[in-house]
């Protein structure tokens, strides 16, 4: 156990946010357009990309995970201008 690094343990919390994320998000314990899990995906994502640019690379994972925090943050933007278009409109969107 001595022998994992930094970047190894901030890459297996990554991977344990992202698969923590799609179990709630299976459970119905939070909504996928939430922004919950939104940011689980992203900074899972995001740890998984410091282990691999610190530890061993390899281009297609660096790739998925890369495409994982963009739709993330996407989602993040999406849901700030839905929420604040529901306001505008006096209601109060699902999710967030």
């Amino acid at each position: 156990m001595s022998n994992i690094l930094w970047h190894d343990w901030v890459g297996y919390i990554g991977v344990l946010l992202v698969l923590l994320a799609y179990l709630l998000l299976q459970a119905h314990k939070i909504h996928g357009n939430g922004l919950i899990y939104q940011l689980m995906n992203a900074l899972g994502a995001g740890g998984v990309i410091v282990s691999l640019i610190f530890g061993s690379f390899n281009s297609s994972a660096f790739i998925m995970e890369l495409a994982w925090v963009l739709i993330s943050v996407y989602g993040i933007a999406r849901g700030v201008k839905i929420r604040r278009e529901a306001r505008a409109a006096g209601h109060s969107p699902k999710g967030w």
